[in-house]
C-alpha cells in the first residue's frame, strides 16, 4: 500500500486543487477535468462504462439493472461522475460504500480531494484497488481513522463448469432456515470485520439477510439435525455476473477439505442468474484462495477494501 501511496501523493498539489462553485457540492473543476452527480441523462453514458469490465463492475451494474437510472437513489446515494474533455471517464458510488468505476489512481486521487472538501462520509471503500487507494491517499487527510486497510484482494473469476464435482447438498436458502442462518451470518460478518453487525439490536442485519433469502441469493448447506456446515451470498448480481460473498465454513467442519466442493455448487447455482462467478479475497487467505483456485477460479484482477 505505501508504494501506491508514494505514486499518487505527487499528484495531489495546488494546481489540483478542487473548486466548488458557490460553495456547491455538486460538480468541482480540475483542470480539464470535472467530477458531478450523474443523473438520468448520463445513464447510456454510465453503461458504456460498467460494460468495459462486467466482472469488476458488477456493483454498479446491480444497481442499474434494478434503478434504471444513474440518478441519485430516494434514499439520498449518488453516482459521481468524472469528467476529462468532456467524456465520462470514471465514475464512483457515494452511498454508504464509496465503491470506485473506471477509475485510475490518479483520478481517485482527484475524487478523493472531492470528497475530501464535502464532507462526505462512509464506511467502506471498496473496488479495484488503484482506484481505491488513490481516493483513499486524498480522503484520508479528512475521515475518520479506518480500522483497516486491505490493499491486495485477488479479484477472480470462474467461467464454464467447476473444476471439482458440487455437493448436491448446498441449496439456496428459504425462509425456514432464517433462524439458524443468522448466527452464522453473523460469525462470519465478526472474523470478517472484527465487530458483531448485532450491536446496535441487530434488526438491519436480520432484514438484510432475510432479503437475500427472499432474492434467491442466500445458499446454504445444513446437517440433516438443523446445524449449518456452510454458507454462501450472492452479494452482488448483473445479467453479466454474480459476485460470491459471505463466504462462511462453520468451524467444527473446516480443515477437512470440503470447501471447493461446496463453492462448486455456489458456482452452479449461481448459473441460474449469470454466465460468470466472482469472488474477492483476502491475499493472506490463503487457505481460501487455494480452495477457490481448486474450483477452478483464476486472478483477473486486484481489489483493495478501506473499512472505516
Amino acid at each position: 500500500m505505501a508504494k501506491m501511496l508514494s505514486r499518487v501523493a505527487p499528484w495531489l498539489t495546488s494546481a489540483n486543487r478542487l473548486r466548488t462553485d458557490s460553495g456547491c457540492e455538486a460538480a468541482a473543476a480540475l483542470g480539464h477535468a470535472e467530477i458531478r452527480v450523474l443523473d438520468e441523462g448520463d445513464t447510456p453514458r454510465l453503461w458504456d462504462l460498467v460494460k468495459q469490465d462486467p466482472v469488476s463492475n458488477v456493483f454498479l451494474a446491480a444497481h442499474l439493472e434494478a434503478a434504471k437510472t444513474a440518478a441519485p437513489t430516494p434514499s439520498g446515494a449518488e453516482i459521481l461522475g468524472y469528467f476529462a474533455d468532456g467524456a465520462l471517464a470514471g465514475a464512483c458510488w457515494s452511498g454508504v460504500n464509496l465503491v470506485p468505476t473506471a477509475l485510475t489512481a490518479e483520478q481517485g486521487a482527484n475524487l478523493g480531494q472531492f470528497l475530501a472538501s464535502s464532507n462526505r462520509r462512509t464506511s467502506s471503500i471498496f473496488g479495484p484497488a488503484e482506484a481505491v487507494l488513490g481516493i483513499w491517499s486524498s480522503f484520508q487527510h479528512n475521515s475518520t481513522r479506518p480500522f483497516d486497510i486491505r490493499p491486495n484482494q485477488p479479484l477472480m473469476e470462474l467461467r464454464g463448469k467447476p473444476a471439482v464435482a458440487a455437493d448436491p447438498a448446498v441449496r439456496f436458502s428459504t425462509g425456514a432456515d432464517l433462524d439458524v442462518l443468522l448466527p452464522a451470518c453473523v460469525a462470519m460478518f465478526e472474523e470478517e470485520v472484527g465487530y458483531s453487525p448485532m450491536a446496535a439490536g441487530g434488526h438491519h442485519y436480520r432484514q438484510r439477510v432475510r432479503s437475500l433469502i427472499d432474492k434467491g441469493h442466500s445458499l446454504v448447506y445444513r446437517e440433516p439435525g438443523g446445524e449449518v456446515v456452510f454458507k454462501a451470498e450472492l452479494g452482488n448480481v448483473s445479467a453479466d455476473a454474480v459476485q460470491i460473498q459471505g463466504v462462511w465454513m462453520n468451524p467444527a467442519y473446516r480443515g477437512k477439505g470440503l470447501a471447493a466442493t461446496y463453492m462448486a455448487a455456489v458456482v452452479e447455482l449461481s448459473r441460474k442468474f449469470a454466465p460468470v462467478a466472482s469472488l474477492y479475497v483476502n491475499d493472506y487467505n490463503q487457505r481460501a484462495v487455494a480452495a477457490y483456485q481448486r474450483v477452478g477460479f483464476e486472478q483477473v484482477g486486484t481489489f483493495a477494501t478501506v473499512l472505516f
